[in-house]
Parts: structure tokens; sequence; C-alpha cells
């Protein structure tokens, strides 16, 4: 016990020092640049947009409150449109968190649909849910789109990163982008309208990534797409292999913790076994926030992809150069460079 008590004295003399350390002058941080961001570089996501999420409270009694920003066109309407149509026919409400597994995703839906463990009906469905096509993982709208709208595009570069000049192949005078890093998976990895997708070589359009938070729907064997029904987050390492395989329809920008600390289930890929039915988390509430009460409405911006702030995070994030770091990485994963989200007063109406 003394030779114990002796090390651990010995440990804190070592490290005390460096924690009282003074961090020296260097490059700014990634967060310090979105610190500095101006006021016009952030952009409001509208309340038709976000969903609210209360799940039960936990043991103790503390509310779960989620938040997920749900996709804007061109990506996904269809899956979106399902789901705002659930949330407010109330559908949602009263379903269970019926998978949840490491390192993976956290699944809800109703447990008597599609579920391994379904012991009852399922509940039935509201009128006029759109069915979608597997082509519809991918958009080709944007192709349609001014590319002056489009953002930096970030891809592998050998030489100093820095802005510079690209051609795009159909359209002139394309803007600077930043060139950062080629994806492992894709050809062009890069930021739309806020968003991480990616372009593929000899495929049409883009699709939005398998990054942690993001939010997908829930399917069985093709050619079934899921409708919005069955949905989930993703809680661990980016699982990319499942980009253009299953829609992607938001993000959790509030709340993701209760998420990725729920109890991980034993049954087959994560769902939760007969025996452990007192796991599942229910869903109080499922509403579109467009429709609460202003006063209840959350309020969120996120960095806007096509600033120049964004291209000084993005890039200060593949090369962290602030004081603690001592090699920059020379390069990101796309997931690796989380789009800013905060939370701001709602502007009186």
């Amino acid at each position: 016990m003394k030779n114990i008590v002796v090390k651990a004295a010995a440990l804190l003399t070592l490290t005390a020092p460096v924690a009282a350390q003074e961090a020296p002058e260097g490059a700014p941080s990634p967060n310090a640049i979105v610190d500095a961001a101006r006021p016009g570089d952030w952009v409001t996501i509208p309340a038709e947009d976000l969903l609210v999420m209360e799940l039960a409270p936990d043991a103790v009694g503390n509310p779960r409150t989620l938040v997920i920003q749900l996709m804007p066109a061109p990506f996904s309407q269809g899956w979106v449109e399902n789901i705002r149509t659930l949330a407010r026919a109330e559908w949602y409400d009263g379903i269970t968190i019926n998978r949840v597994q490491d390192n993976y995703v956290v699944q809800w839906g109703d447990p008597n649909h599609d579920n391994p463990e379904a012991t009852g009906e399922a509940k039935p469905l509201p009128k006029g849910l759109n069915v979608m096509g597997e082509h519809e993982y991918s958009t080709t709208k944007l192709a349609r789109i001014d590319w002056q709208s489009l953002p930096h595009v970030l891809v592998r570069a050998n030489e100093s990163l820095r802005p510079r000049k690209r051609s795009h192949p159909t359209i002139p005078d394309a803007p600077p982008r930043i060139d950062i890093r080629l994806d492992d998976y894709v050809s062009e990895p890069g930021f739309v309208f806020g968003w991480p997708t990616t372009r593929q070589s000899g495929l049409q359009g883009w699709a939005p990534v398998h990054c942690y938070g993001m939010v997908g729907v829930g399917r069985s064997y093709s050619p079934d797409t899921g409708s919005g029904t069955e949905l989930y987050t993703v809680i661990g390492h980016a699982p990319r292999h499942l980009d253009r395989n299953i829609a992607l329809v938001g993000r959790v920008i509030a709340g993701i913790e209760h998420m990725s600390s729920l109890p991980r289930g034993s049954g087959a890929l994560g769902f939760y076994t007969e025996e452990e039915a007192g796991k599942r988390t229910p869903i109080v509430s499922v509403r579109v926030a467009s429709d609460l009460a202003e006063d209840q409405q959350p309020s969120f911006q996120y960095l806007s992809t096509e600033s120049e702030t964004f291209a000084k995070y993005a890039e200060a994030r593949a090369n962290r150069r602030d004081p603690f770091f001592i090699v920059p990485a020379g390069g990101a994963d796309i997931c690796n460079i989380p789009v800013p989200v905060r939370r701001v007063a709602a502007t009186p109406k």
C-alpha cells in the first residue's frame, strides 16, 4: 500500500506542472476559428426541419430530449415527408428503442413491426406515405443548381494545403475549393448545404454520409427501401459501407448522449431479447418543431459550408497546428470534420 501511495504522489508531481502550463502562442484551434465566425456565416435551420423527440426520463427522473435536423431538398425528400407525416399523426408516440448495437447504431420503431422479438400486432400506419426507389439514396438534382452555390469540396492533395482554382468538367469558372483528402470510399467527398456528402466516379449523384449522429431509415432486404417507421442513429465509428445502400434523412444535433449511453441489447444485431424487454426505452413523443408553441420551438444554426470560415475550420481539422499538436495529420476523413451547430435564442416573430 505504501508503494502505491508513493507512486501516486510521484505521478501527481510529474503531471501537475504540465497541467498548469500556459498554452504557448500558435495557430488558432478549429473551435477558435468557429468562435470567431461572423454572424453572416451562420444559417438558421427552419423549424419545419427540426424534430423534437422526448424519451422517457432516465432512472433518476432526468428528462431526455433530442433534436433531429431533417435533410433539406434535394436529399431523401420522400422519406423526410413520411417522417413529418408520421410525427404529425403522433405515430411515433409510445414506440420504443428496440436495438442498441455497440459502436454501431441505436434503432427505434414499433416493437411489433419488423422486429425479431415482436410479440403483438403492428401499429396501423397513417395514409398517404410515399414509396421510394433505391435510386433515391442519392440525388442528381445538384447538377441543375448553380455551381456557385456548392461548397468547398474536400479531396486529397499531396502539395501544401491552400485554396486553389479547380475546373469543373461541365461548369466553367468553378469557385476555389479546399483540397484536403481523398475519401477511402469515394472519389469526391464534400459538403453540400451543410451536410457531409460524396460523389463517386462512374456513379450518378451525390449521397449523404453515415457520420456519427446521422439518422437513417431502417429497411428489409432489397427492393424494400423503408418508409420512416424504423429509424436509427449512428453511435459509433462511421459505418461508411452503408452509404448509398440505405436512406439518410437527418442528424441528431442535440441530445445524442441520450442515445449513445443506452444499455446494449444482447440479441442479434443488438436487438433487445424478450428477457430484456425492460431495457427498451419508451419514446414519449416526436413533434415537428414548427407545430409547437413559439416559446417551445428550439432554434439552431449551422456554420455555412460555403463560407470562408468553414474552409479555414475544415483545413484546421485536417492539419492541427494549435499548440498541443506536434505533427499535422495531412488530411481528415469527412466524418472527422463535423459541421458546427449551435443553439441560439429564438428570433421574435
